[in-house]
């Protein structure tokens, strides 16, 4: 059994990302053993061919005096290798190895993810974080060893790369995908970062709806049983649909609208996403989304060790348990709002009915399914689908249509009227300042909107009664904060045991 909590041991590679070295032993059995436990957290570059692969790369292993270990694909990169195109490391996992360096470089790198440096310049992100823009390129340049700028370039390219491999948009769109303005800038770039032209990669060209399927990968152990579960009971009609072995909703993501179905494949470790939408804009953000939704990029298995190390002696884990989330904050705090002091089926049938009644209906919406060759269209009808409801329509809506006291609109709508007038919607400070508002649904937003993993719903009844469950079978106390930064990953592991 190889130990990845030994991987940052030794002498090789992720000097650049401020983190002990990679023990080259342990790396050398993980690649030659092609355990999927370690796709993305390091990559085998090799000497004579100038190519990085993943750990799980099919070729023939290459010569151990030849190989070269990196941290991350940043780092290959730096260091003038080209993407492997048989294992495709822009598809791996992600492996953020300088999480918990720095909490500001962490936030940088998840809003550049997210598109920040695409829409706004880098003055503007330093000012979000809360920092001068030369503080911020000195941070990257410390860690990655790189400015924000080409980091965010680099990213692109490997989505790009991703899109090109698994999908049939034309070079434009994947290019206009990518966060790209232009085909020659987009090219001059991929050539750059990657040593590959887009047009090399792409065999077949044309696909003229923006209809495309993507897989995504994680690093197992995953419970997919139990989110798929809690998925499914909270799933609300009209919006979201979810079955034995997939889920999938519609969504609005900066005026781009559409649709997602995300089915899980155990043997190979990945999701095969299908995605519907109706401009191509803004697909790495939504992709990456979808990703937080899932819980795909978490290193599930240091999350565990940590856990098992900080709570109570003897208390068993379930393995695999992450973190399901919702669309955005937003849509999370409504959502709590309708949820509070009810059962989960009563919550689900409020949320329903806000949907029906406010939510804008999707117009030539399709039928997902996981057989290639099976048109559903001819043999199921389809379901009628709806965006979540926008904080105008909540705003401008009596909400007649429930039964439910006064306040309890009047919060809906304040929320909804904060989404609409702060320059801060998702701070969670002001979410307080609003009636009708308290700790658990901020942090009930906060856990699911977020995905935040520090987050424990110690107000929460089920997580009240597990832990009494604990003391009375412990014989012992213990407080949240000994299990930070992962109190997310125990609220749910709290869960789980009472279910």
């Amino acid at each position: 059994m190889l130990d990845s909590d030994v991987l940052n041991s030794d002498t090789s590679g992720g000097a650049a990302l401020g983190l002990p070295p990679l023990d080259p032993n342990v790396c050398q059995k993980a690649r030659l053993s092609r355990d999927p436990r370690f796709d993305g957290k390091f990559f085998t570059a090799v000497k004579t061919t100038r190519i990085y692969c993943r750990t799980i790369c099919p070729v023939s292993p290459p010569k151990e005096e030849n190989v070269l270990y990196f941290s991350s694909a940043v780092e290959c990169a730096n260091a003038s290798f080209r993407p492997c195109l048989r294992c495709r490391p822009d598809s791996a996992p992600n492996s953020p190895a300088w999480k918990g360096v720095n909490a500001t470089l962490d936030r940088a790198i998840r809003l550049i993810d997210e598109g920040a440096l695409q829409q706004n310049s880098l003055p503007e992100l330093a000012e979000r974080l809360g920092i001068s823009d030369r503080y911020l390129r000195k941070l990257f340049d410390k860690y990655l060893g790189m400015s924000p700028k080409a980091y965010a370039l680099y990213q692109q390219c490997l989505f790009a790369k991703q899109l090109l491999h698994q999908t049939k948009l034309s070079i434009t769109e994947v290019a206009l995908a990518s966060g790209f303005s232009s085909i020659r800038r987009f090219n001059d770039c991929f050539q750059s970062q990657l040593n590959l032209t887009p047009s090399s990669l792409r065999k077949s060209k044309m696909n003229s709806l923006n209809k495309l399927k993507l897989k995504l990968y994680y690093r197992p152990p995953f419970d997919w049983p139990y989110m798929q579960k809690l998925l499914e009971a909270r799933a609300i009609k009209g919006l979201e649909w979810c079955d034995s072995n997939s889920y999938g909703r519609t969504f609005n993501w900066l005026n781009t609208t559409g649709s997602f179905t995300a089915t899980h494949n155990k043997d190979k470790h990945l999701f095969d996403v299908e995605i519907e939408l109706n401009d191509v804009k803004h697909l790495k953000s939504i992709v990456n989304n979808i990703k937080r939704i899932l819980d795909l990029d978490v290193d599930i298995q240091s999350v565990e060790h940590d856990l098992q190390q900080s709570f109570v002696e003897g208390f068993s884990l379930n393995s695999g348990i992450r973190l399901p989330g919702i669309w955005d904050m937003y849509e999370a705090g409504i959502r709590a709002i309708l949820g509070q002091q009810i059962s989960v089926t009563a919550a689900r049938n409020l949320v329903e009915t806000l949907v029906i009644n406010l939510g804008v209906k999707v117009e030539n919406n399709i039928q997902y399914t996981n057989t290639e060759n099976v048109n559903v269209e001819d043999t199921k009808p389809k379901q009628e689908r709806y965006l979540f409801p926008s904080p105008q329509a909540i705003v401008n809506c009596e909400l007649d249509f429930f039964k439910m006291p006064g306040s309890r609109k009047q919060t809906l709508r304040n929320l909804a009227e904060h989404y609409i007038t702060s320059n801060a919607p998702n701070d969670p400070t002001e979410w307080l300042k609003l009636k009708g508002i308290g700790p658990w649904t901020v942090e009930y937003a906060q856990l699911r909107g977020l995905s935040d993993p520090d987050i424990f719903l110690g107000g929460d009844l089920g997580v009240k009664k597990a832990i009494e469950q604990l003391k009375d079978q412990f014989n012992t106390d213990f407080t949240p904060e000994q299990v930070s930064p992962w109190r997310s990953y125990l609220t749910f592991q709290l869960w789980s045991q009472l279910s």
